[in-house]
Formats: structure tokens, C-alpha cells, sequence
């Protein structure tokens, strides 16, 4: 098989005055006209500003400044200011997402990013000493140990986090109906994310848990699909597939999970934007998510999972690469989707390297359904929505952000009303679904919370309940 079409799209799946100055911008002109050939002028009055404001500070500043930390300076401001979403990797940065992708990095084991100043958390990863600690989706660092995080790159705030395995680490962090910051204190460790769980959540139901999507997402996928289909001893009644709080990934793993019950060639994604490598078209087909060239990862698993009654469980943590699953399942008509609305992340970013030590993380294309629709600041809309409810009653994610709530968030070429507005997760959708009553307050439970697929998770024994009307649905008696 030919690894041009890989190629093609596997830089997308990662994700992703003085002498010295004029010598960089001299670079960048020559390559951006030797590129575009007679396109935009350049915007001279604007690089005459820049150069006047580096000479004053060269001059003026209090203290002395180097210069490769101005630029470096003027490259992340550059590149912050476009989206919640681009970022400029410095050799620290750069490193760790490449960690993080393989599925092993050194931290506390967050998704973060930056909101009015602050980081704030995205999803804590399972099983990590943030998702122990409590920490929760939503919640904002205002300090890091004694350092004030407003002002502060992302990039140094995640470099702060992280360490030697062990030693320890202070969060102050505000939360929506908590009358002061909470002050958490944490060990670093070593996070190795188990990217994909499964379980039999009872006789002849699977469950299968992704967290993130990484680098052996799919492989992983299929080895639990043979796992479960031998432990039931039976061909499944049903299969859930939960993508709560799972930030995204790598977009090869989006596609992976989705071929594994869909068709092959059958259209999972296809991506909108200014360059020809950002207008691509991604099918169930292993060469768009297939590491090992030649060796097709579902090929031995049951080819009943092709038909098997599917639930995905999604919510406002659900975001970039999960959405991609549940908009493809869904528009294919292969899985209810059950939840509460996820984050709204339509955009891909692509990792262009500067040098062997840095990179650019740029937004670079739209991602659209196999239908056509644009995620981006709207979100995936569940087939039946489901709201959380923990065992005293009280929603989790009352105070979760989502992309249409980030500032600088790209629009919605196909819905123009999304982002306008961020729907409230008790609210339900404008499409005909209407929401199931939230689980009524109960005493405590002897169950262990963290447990996998455990029976007081309300979600889940939702989505449970749903394969099992459609099992009647399949089993009932053709009418006369």
C-alpha cells in the first residue's frame, strides 16, 4: 500500500531591532514571496511599529532585555491572539505534547488551557493525582504554589505543574459556588494514561471507556473488543462506548474508533481550510488509521460489532476528536448518542515544526460531520439527553465552560446562531429528543466511585436501559 495518502494527513493527526531582527524578518519576506509570488503586500507600516516598540524597549526598559526573548515574546503574543487554540511550542512545550500523544508524560495529569488570565481545567485525566485529588473540569488555578498564574503563558503554567516524580506541588483554585479558592496540594507522578477501558457492565453488555485519544487508542480499541466478546462467551446485546470528559487527541484515533463500527470506506470526517493538505476527506479505511503499514488492528475482531446495538455516552467535556466519533456514529445512523451536550471544539491544529526544538500548534481547517455539519462552538447534540446527577442530587457540571464560552473562538460556517448563546446542560436541545428525569437523591453508596462502569453512574445505566428497549425492539414478533 502507498504511504502518500498517510503522509498527507498524519501532520494533521497531531492534533499539534538590531541585526539579529532584521536577519529573521529578511527570512520570513523572502519565504512568504517566494511562496504566495506577487500576493499580499506586506503590511510595512505595521513591522515599522514592531520594530520601533523592540528598539524602545532594547533602549528603555528597566532592565536589559534579551532579544530572543522579545521575539519569542512577540511569537507567542502573535499567535495567542488568533485563538483559544494556536500556540506557540517552545522546546519544553513541544516535548511534552509529544509526551502526552505517546501516552506517558511526567505531571498531574490535566487538560488545561488558557481562559481571561487564568489556566483553566478542561477534563483531569483518570486515574492521575489531579482526577484523586478532585479537581474538576471547570474549575480555574489561580496560583501555583506562590506564583500568581494572571499573566502567566500557558505554556510556563503547565511547565510549572510539572516535575520529578514525588515531589510536590500546590493548586489554589477557584470554583463556581465555593465562597474562597481552594487550596489543594498534590504529588507528581508519573502519567500513564490507559487510554482505553472495558468491562462487562452486565451479562451480555459491554462497556468500553476511551479517556484520550493516543497513539494505540486504536489498537487498544480492538484488543478490547476481542476481550469482551470472549468474556461474555456470546456475541454482545449491546455495547456502550463512554467518551465523557475525554478532551480529544490524536485525529487518526478519531477516525480509528469510529471504522471499528462503521462500514469500511464509509466517510468518518472531512476537513475545510485555506491549504490543499487542510481540505482532506478521512474514511473507515485503515490507511487513515493505521501505524503499523500492512496490519489492519480490527481485522480478527467479531464482525457482529459492526451491528451491535451502540450507545454513545458523551457530555460538555466531550470535546474535539469525541465529538468527531459521536458526529460520525450519529450521522451514520449506527448509535444513539446519550448525554448532555459536549464542548463545541470544530477545529483542527496542525504541529508545523520550526526547528528540531520548537514548533507552531496553528489552527488550520474546520473538521465538518460525514453529514456536513460544523461542530465548532456548538457541539454535538445528543440523541437523548441524560442529565448527570451524583448521589445527592446535584448536577457535576452546573459550571462547565464550553468553546462557544471562549474568548476569540472561531464562528460556525454552517449554523450561524451557534456560540451566541451557551445552552445551560439542564437545558435540553432544540431537536425533538426530550430529557430524561434526572436520578432522584439517594443515600450513600458502598460502591467504590472510581470503579468502572459502576451501578451508580445514572448515565450509564441510562444508556444501559436504552440497548435494552432496543433489544425488545429487535426481539419482538413481526405483526401479522
Amino acid at each position: 500500500m502507498s504511504n502518500k495518502p498517510y503522509s498527507r494527513w498524519q501532520k494533521i493527526s497531531l492534533l499539534a531591532a538590531g541585526a539579529g531582527l532584521g536577519a529573521v524578518l529578511s527570512l520570513s519576506y523572502n519565504a512568504v514571496a517566494n511562496k504566495e509570488a506577487g500576493g499580499n503586500p506586506l503590511p510595512i507600516d505595521e513591522l515599522r511599529a514592531f520594530s520601533t516598540v523592540f528598539g524602545l524597549i532594547k533602549q528603555s526598559y528597566v532592565e536589559p532585555v534579551e532579544d530572543k526573548k522579545l521575539i519569542n515574546e512577540a511569537i507567542k503574543g502573535m499567535v495567542t491572539g488568533l485563538d483559544p487554540h494556536s500556540s506557540y511550542l517552545d522546546e519544553e512545550a513541544f516535548k511534552d505534547l509529544k509526551e502526552s500523544t505517546q501516552g506517558e508524560f511526567g505531571g498531574l495529569g490535566l487538560e488545561v488551557n488558557m481562559e481571561d488570565g487564568l489556566v483553566r481545567i478542561v477534563s483531569p485525566i483518570e486515574d492521575t493525582p489531579a482526577f484523586r485529588a478532585g479537581i474538576k473540569a471547570g474549575d480555574y488555578i489561580m496560583k501555583i504554589d506562590d506564583a500568581q498564574v494572571q499573566g502567566m503563558a500557558l505554556n510556563e503554567a503547565v511547565s510549572k505543574m510539572r516535575g520529578k516524580p514525588g515531589t510536590s506541588v500546590t493548586l489554589t483554585i477557584l470554583r463556581k459556588g465555593e465562597s474562597k479558592p481552594l487550596v489543594i496540594s498534590l504529588k507528581r507522578a508519573i502519567i500513564k494514561t490507559q487510554s482505553v477501558k472495558s468491562k462487562l457492565a452486565e451479562p451480555g453488555y459491554g462497556y468500553i471507556r476511551v479517556t484520550q485519544f493516543q497513539e494505540k487508542t486504536t489498537e487498544n480499541l480492538a484488543l478490547s473488543i476481542n476481550e469482551l466478546y470472549k468474556e461474555n462467551k456470546a456475541p454482545l446485546k449491546g455495547l456502550v462506548l463512554d467518551l465523557r470528559n475525554d478532551p480529544g487527541g490524536l485525529l487518526d484515533g478519531a477516525v480509528g474508533v469510529s471504522a471499528a463500527f462503521l462500514p469500511k470506506d464509509v466517510l468518518v470526517v472531512y476537513t475545510e481550510g485555506r491549504t490543499p493538505d487542510a481540505k482532506i476527506r478521512l474514511t473507515a479505511n485503515p490507511q487513515f488509521y493505521q501505524r503499523d503499514a500492512g496490519k489492519d488492528y480490527f481485522k480478527n475482531t467479531p464482525k457482529e460489532v459492526k451491528t451491535v446495538p451502540l450507545v454513545v455516552l458523551v457530555n460538555g467535556g466531550s470535546a474535539s476528536a469525541s465529538e468527531i466519533v459521536a458526529g460520525a456514529l450519529q450521522d451514520h445512523k449506527r448509535a444513539l448518542v446519550v448525554g448532555t451536550q459536549t464542548f463545541g471544539k470544530g477545529s483542527v491544529q496542525t504541529i508545523l515544526p520550526i526547528d528540531a526544538k520548537s514548533a507552531l500548534k496553528l489552527t488550520t481547517a474546520r473538521y465538518f460531520t460525514p453529514n456536513g455539519r460544523s461542530i465548532q462552538a456548538k457541539g454535538i447534540t445528543p440523541d437523548i439527553v441524560v442529565e448527570d446527577a451524583t448521589l445527592n442530587g446535584k448536577e457535576d457540571n452546573a459550571f462547565r465552560l464550553r468553546e462557544a464560552d471562549l474568548g476569540r473562538h472561531l464562528d460556525n460556517p454552517t449554523d450561524k446562531d451557534a456560540g451566541k448563546a451557551t445552552p445551560s446542560p439542564a437545558a435540553a436541545p432544540k431537536a425533538t429528543p426530550k430529557p430524561v428525569a434526572k436520578a432522584a437523591s439517594s443515600s450513600e453508596s458502598e460502591e467504590n466511585p472510581r470503579e468502572l462502569a459502576p451501578k451508580s453512574d445514572y448515565q450509564l445505566q441510562q444508556a444501559l436501559n436504552v440497548l435494552k428497549v432496543q433489544q425488545l425492539l429487535l426481539n419482538k414478533p413481526a405483526s401479522k
